[in-house]
């Protein structure tokens, strides 16, 4: 019972919204709250009808055209239907040739680009070159690892004999204390000498020759070492005087061919030699397949074209239509379901064609019913329906301007 009762309220109230749709699309004509004897409201209601026929036979105009449009395509799959098995295999063959162009067209499309478009423009700007620009930039980073290489040893001798004049400059500092130190002892030999010799009446000769001998052996091998030292140190000197000159020059190098590849990096826009190698090879795909696509494209066009001047041939009065549909040509499935679409829609627009005459009609009759029912008025009305068809008539017309032209 309950489901009964929800049914019966909620079908009530769906019952009422359809009804009040329809009312929506109805036009009333009511008059009897409208004094027709009163000028201005008698005015008011006879432009509102005239405003009806001519919204009626502007809304007749467009669906006409449309109207048309349908039948003659309705028309048109009539004559391919009913054309000769020969004949309707030669546009089955045409048809055929666009469609598998088509699909190519749009494998290309669909195909996921391995280089954006700037890529592709870039290297089609220097496509010349590329070829000579890998073996420079080739060339030039084989360069750039030799040069620092040479650039890391020639750091590293620089380094190494920097720390070995360090290590000389310590020795002759050290030998030099040693000389004194020697010096000194031999002074305090002597003195020793002296004293015991003086003091204490003791024959020191020995004493003597040994400490001057001793002192003599010590100073020449200082002497000797300092002077190894010394030479050692000016060829030290010399040696890294030399490394910094040949550095200079492999740095020089080093900055000219950064610079170059920096120069070629810029100009192939990428970051090494194997990039652009990877890049042309993909342009060089790339090429192929836009060369295939161009071509499948003028071959649909001289396709198209030709299926065209079949249909023409054929008395196809829209072929251009059906260039656009090779696929209908070929299923008949396809060709059902375009001709129930074309059908419905040709019943939609004759049932909005009705509509807009009976729209029209009504309110003719509207208005001659007035002049009818209210004579002393006729004359004002039909001067009124005159005017408002010579206005609609120079609004329809095509102005004399230059804007056609331009």
């Amino acid at each position: 019972m309950a489901n009964k009762f929800w049914e019966w309220l909620f079908g009530k109230k769906r019952i009422k919204a359809e009804e009040q749709e329809e009312d929506w699309e109805q036009i009333v004509y009511e008059r009897d709250r409208i004094n027709l004897h009163n000028a201005e409201e008698r005015k008011r209601y006879l432009e509102n009808c005239m405003e009806q026929i001519k919204d009626a036979e502007r809304e007749l105009e467009l669906l006409t055209g449309e109207y048309n449009l349908v039948t003659a395509y309705l028309t048109d799959m009539e004559e391919i239907e009913s054309l000769p098995p020969a004949q309707m295999s030669e546009l089955k063959g045409v048809a055929g040739k666009m469609l598998t162009l088509n699909q190519e067209k749009n494998r290309y499309l669909d195909k996921e680009r391995h280089l954006t478009d700037s890529e592709y423009r870039q290297i089609h700007s220097v496509e010349r070159e590329v070829e000579e620009g890998i073996g420079k930039l080739q060339e030039a980073e084989k360069y750039q690892k030799l040069v620092k290489q040479d650039l890391s040893r020639l750091d590293s001798e620089r380094h190494a004999y920097a720390y070995r004049r360090s290590e000389l400059n310590t020795m002759l500092v050290n030998l030099r204390g040693m000389a004194v130190i020697c010096l000194t002892a031999l002074g305090a030999c002597i003195l020793m000498l002296l004293v015991l010799q003086l003091g204490f009446h003791l024959d020191t000769v020995i004493g003597y020759y040994l400490s001057v001998a001793a002192a003599a052996i010590a100073i020449t091998v200082i002497f000797i070492k300092y002077k190894d030292a010394e030479r050692e140190l000016d060829k030290v000197g010399k040696t890294v005087n030399k490394l910094i000159l040949l550095q200079n020059k492999v740095k020089i190098r080093y900055v000219n061919n950064t610079q170059l590849l920096d120069y070629l990096y810029m100009k192939y826009a990428v970051e090494s030699a194997d990039d652009l190698k990877d890049l042309w090879t993909l342009y060089q795909e790339e090429k192929e397949e836009r060369r295939q696509f161009a071509e499948a494209d003028a071959k649909l066009d001289y396709h198209r074209e030709e299926l065209r001047r079949l249909l023409v041939r054929y008395r196809v009065k829209d072929p251009d239509r059906w260039t656009a549909e090779p696929d209908a040509l070929l299923d008949s499935r396809e060709m059902i379901e375009i001709r129930h679409g074309l059908i419905i829609r040709r019943q939609a627009l004759r049932k909005q064609m009705d509509y807009n005459r009976n729209l029209a009609e009504t309110a003719g009759g509207e208005i001659r019913d007035i002049a009818a029912e209210y004579p002393q008025y006729a004359m004002e009305i039909t001067a009124m329906v005159e005017r408002y068809e010579q206005a609609a008539g120079s609004a329809g017309e095509p102005q004399d301007d230059d804007s056609e032209e331009v």
